[in-house]
């Protein structure tokens, strides 16, 4: 059985929402991708098609073939989404996910050598790879381990600088989620109520008689295709609707990702089946704006980003009127995101104070339905399930996992006390082109700090 669209293709929105507004068909509001994009071809490796070596915007002007754009989509066509990836904030409107004022809080360091031995076997390999090794095969443009809160291992690629920030793609759902999760546990949202409830406006769309927990969980009965063959599909216009460009002569359809949850149809019944969708985030941001009047940027900002003492600002993208793209728009340093995951592992406690409420971590880490989430189809990931937005793995350590295209990952194994942040820039945007390389790796890593602590 081949694996669902969305686990073999999931949204490479950045690059819809400039192809959207490039190429119209001669139906007015409707977008398709150009053939290009749909077309399989042998990428480069990873030391190949490293955009420090490749040159990408480099010059004054850079030179025409070296010259990416956000309008015509350039900017997302591998090879040159490896320097896109690290630099949104150059082509495209954003807003400001303001660490403070205040000085950083230092990571304490006692890194190793040992790590890039580490070796395992690949799914559905037989012959092992080394942790090192593993790093090219993924395309990773930086990776931070932590053990027990130290840094043990920190390496960047390509155009990826410690001081730099990098799309963190659906990573940015489970950052969402967690938001949500904390208005939950603090009971400034009720996850029993219907999103109409909060969203008055979202009453006609198939979001407004599903829960908060439906949607936090994805368990919504939605139509929402992410099969990017398909011109019609909702994808693309979800992604017209989001882009900040100006709309083409004759476009009738929605212009902002408000405009679009209200168009979203009815497909199935809400609670029965576990459905990746990047619209049900774009959905609850929505929702916590309108419970907290904070968009989800001004809130990531205040309740975790300035108490984390994080080094730098992070980032949203955002649509025409200004609503940053909860499903996918974050932007973060790579420290930052590890400092995000070890406040996790640590019951919502970071630098001496207690950032989140427990219970909302509990939530997170007790996971979703088995059984709705096994309807999915996801075959690389037997045994998960998802909760608020986080991947749950079950696994011996109870680890889970934030997931972004391209290989985008927080992994937070608790038994090992181990934190993975990494940022990659994967030919392939689904996961199931990392996972065999990626989840095996993560795991052994895992033991292999349980059993040689230091």
């Amino acid at each position: 059985m081949q694996p669902p669209v969305h686990a073999r293709s999931p949204s490479r929105f950045f690059l819809l929402m400039g192809l959207s507004m490039a190429l119209s068909t001669t139906v007015p509001g409707v977008f398709a991708a150009p053939e290009s994009a749909a077309k399989n071809k042998a990428p480069l490796d990873a030391v190949a098609s490293d955009p420090a070596k490749l040159g990408w915007m480099v010059g004054s002007p850079p030179p025409a073939n070296r010259i990416l754009r956000f309008d015509d989509g350039s900017y997302f066509q591998f090879p040159a989404l490896r320097w896109s990836v690290s630099n949104f904030r150059q082509l495209m409107p954003t807003m400001n996910v303001s660490r403070g004022l205040g000085a950083p809080l230092p990571l304490p360091r006692a890194e190793r050598e040992d790590i890039d031995s580490v070796s395992f076997t690949p799914l559905g390999g037989n012959q092992p790879m080394s942790w090192a090794q593993s790093l090219l095969a993924n395309y990773t443009d930086g990776i931070v381990v932590l053990h027990r809160g130290r840094v043990v291992y920190e390496r960047y690629f390509g155009v990826l600088k410690d001081d730099g920030q990098h799309g963190l793609m659906s990573v940015s759902k489970s950052l969402a989620g967690t938001l949500g999760a904390t208005l939950v546990a603090e009971g400034k949202l009720d996850a029993d109520k219907r999103v109409a409830d909060y969203v008055p406006e979202l009453s006609r769309s198939a979001f407004g008689s599903a829960t908060v927990r439906q949607l936090l969980d994805m368990t919504t009965g939605i139509r929402f295709s992410e099969d990017y063959a398909d011109p019609k599909a909702e994808v693309w216009q979800h992604a017209a609707a989001g882009s900040p460009l100006p709309k083409p002569k004759g476009y009738t359809g929605p212009r902002s990702y408000y405009d679009f949850l209200q168009t979203v149809k009815p497909q199935g019944r809400h609670g029965e089946a576990f459905g990746y969708k990047t619209a049900n985030t774009d959905a609850l941001g929505w929702v916590i704006a309108r419970a907290t009047g904070r968009t989800v940027a001004q809130l990531l900002s205040e309740r975790i980003w300035q108490r984390l003492g994080a080094e730098q600002d992070g980032y949203y993208t955002v649509d025409s009127i200004g609503t940053p793209f909860a499903g996918g728009g974050m932007n973060a340093g790579l420290r930052d995101l590890a400092r995000f995951g070890e406040m996790l592992r640590n019951d919502g406690v970071f630098n001496g104070q207690q950032i989140l409420p427990k219970a909302a971590i509990d939530d997170i880490r007790q996971g979703g339905n088995k059984g709705n989430f096994a309807k999915a189809g996801y075959k690389l990931l037997p045994g998960w399930s998802y909760r608020d937005m986080w991947w749950i793995t079950h696994n011996e350590h109870g680890a889970y996992m934030a997931r972004g295209v391209h290989g985008q990952a927080l992994y937070v194994d608790p038994k090992a006390e181990m934190v993975i942040a990494r940022f990659a820039s994967n030919p392939v945007a689904g996961n199931a082109a990392n996972d065999p390389t990626s989840l095996p790796a993560y795991h052994a890593l895992a033991k292999y700090l349980i059993a040689s602590p230091r």
